[in-house]
């Protein structure tokens, strides 16, 4: 495992299965389901998956209620992390971390049916989109990665 900021944090060691910046940018930018993290009071940080959004340089995306748990935390938080990784051997992921930058009601032309037919395809995402109402407290969720932590084991196999 390794990050970007590996001189901040002088225990982590760039490796033989780490991701260059293109990689992981390419890897994170990729269709994965993220696991998102935000941290909450008394109890170990809220861990649940989440379809996001990310275009290599640019920020993580995510829509969330604003009034469900994940929302609320979000709500109060100053950042979140997310991982993609993927599902078969030679495993890979990408974990990043990083302050919220962005909050705001979603639109469901500009924000909902985009990230659908990200997931869905086209026909699925148009199919999800009109068959689920909008809902006033679909939000907007920005974070800039700060801190990345990746692991290609494919390059052990090379």
């Amino acid at each position: 495992m390794t990050v970007d900021n590996a001189s901040k944090h002088p225990e982590v060691q760039m490796s033989s299965v780490s991701m260059s910046r293109q990689e992981r940018e390419e890897f994170l930018a990729g269709l994965h389901v993220g696991v998102i993290a935000v941290g909450r009071s008394a109890l170990p940080p809220l861990a649940v998956p989440i379809w996001y959004d990310y275009q290599p340089g640019g920020e993580v995306i995510i829509l969330t209620s604003s009034k469900s748990v994940k929302g609320l935390l979000l709500e109060a938080a100053e950042g979140f992390s997310l991982c993609a990784q993927t599902e078969e051997p030679p495993y890979q992921y990408v974990t990043v971390e990083g302050p919220i930058t962005g909050v705001r009601p979603a639109d469901r032309e500009a924000d909902t049916r985009p990230m659908a037919r990200r997931y869905l395809g086209r026909r699925g995402g148009d199919n999800y989109t009109d068959s689920t109402p909008h809902s006033p407290d679909e939000t907007v969720y920005s974070m800039r990665p700060e801190r990345w932590y990746t692991v290609d084991y494919s390059k052990l196999y090379a």
